[in-house]
């Protein structure tokens, strides 16, 4: 059942708390005050968020600590020290390989474009109601002449692109929790949709669509917008911290949502 702006403000306030973040790859990101480092942190992190959070954050910690100021190790990076790093690099279903190649390719954006929001601001336009065109063009960027189908889907399949949206958030926003940095509105922001994050939507009214896809992504968008125009993917974390942090379970959420209508009906 849809929700009203004030049960939404309720929970950005209750949960949107920085002690709330781990387990999380977004905790990674204080850790840098430079933005052009924080970049190219934010984007590895969306980049390797999936599979269970525990996997996910070891991951990243052994990424961090061979590259402790990320934008000079990507802008120095060769063949051999990679591969030297990283030898037996294996994530899921990301190889070495598949690794090594992203690093490289963010070598030639940064030395392309200067930063990676250079690069994603070259697809935006003044005209664009919502970030779908520039992600498009950044996400086709990022694969350019290299195979990293585990890390950077294909935009043109359709997909909700969770993890660029994700990291879009975390570079666009700017509070407790998301760093910023970037200089983009964030009213142009989508959803970073997954099942997870699919499943609390249909629980709060925010979709009836039974696909996980880039229109429900923005279905969910237009309807968060509703609350918040300025900023609809401000609830983002705080929706999506029930049924990830150990304490915070899913049907949580669904019973706060019950006790809301209930409570409105008794009000009637």
């Amino acid at each position: 059942m849809a929700k009203n702006k004030a049960f939404f403000e309720n929970l950005y306030h209750k949960y949107n708390r920085k002690d709330l973040v781990s387990p999380d790859p977004l905790e990674f990101l204080h850790r840098w005050t430079d933005t052009q480092d924080r970049e190219i942190a934010a984007l590895i992190g969306a980049c390797f968020a999936y599979g269970n959070v525990k996997a996910i954050t070891k991951n990243l910690n052994g990424i961090f600590a061979r590259m402790p100021a990320p934008r000079t190790y990507v802008l120095t990076a060769t063949p051999a020290k990679l591969n030297n790093d990283f030898d037996g690099f294996k994530y899921r279903f990301t190889t070495q390989r598949e690794w090594c190649g992203f690093l490289l390719r963010l070598k030639t954006i940064l030395k392309k474009y200067g930063s990676l929001e250079a690069c994603f601001l070259s697809g935006l336009s003044p005209a664009d109601a919502n970030i779908c065109r520039a992600l498009t063009h950044f996400a086709h960027c990022l694969r350019e002449g290299t195979d990293i189908h585990t890390l950077v889907p294909d935009p043109d399949k359709k997909s909700a692109m969770k993890r660029l949206n994700l990291f879009l958030r975390w570079m666009v926003r700017q509070d407790e929790v998301d760093p910023g940095g970037w200089q983009v509105s964030p009213r142009l922001l989508v959803v970073p949709l997954d099942v997870h994050m699919h499943r609390c939507a249909r629980a709060l009214g925010l979709t009836k669509r039974n696909s996980a896809d880039m229109t429900t992504a923005l279905d969910i968008t237009r309807n968060l917008a509703k609350f918040c125009p300025e900023d609809p993917v401000k609830y983002d974390f705080c929706i999506t911290r029930f049924g990830i942090r150990p304490d915070m379970d899913e049907k949580a959420l669904t019973s706060a949502c019950s006790a809301d209508h209930a409570s409105k009906k008794r009000r009637r």
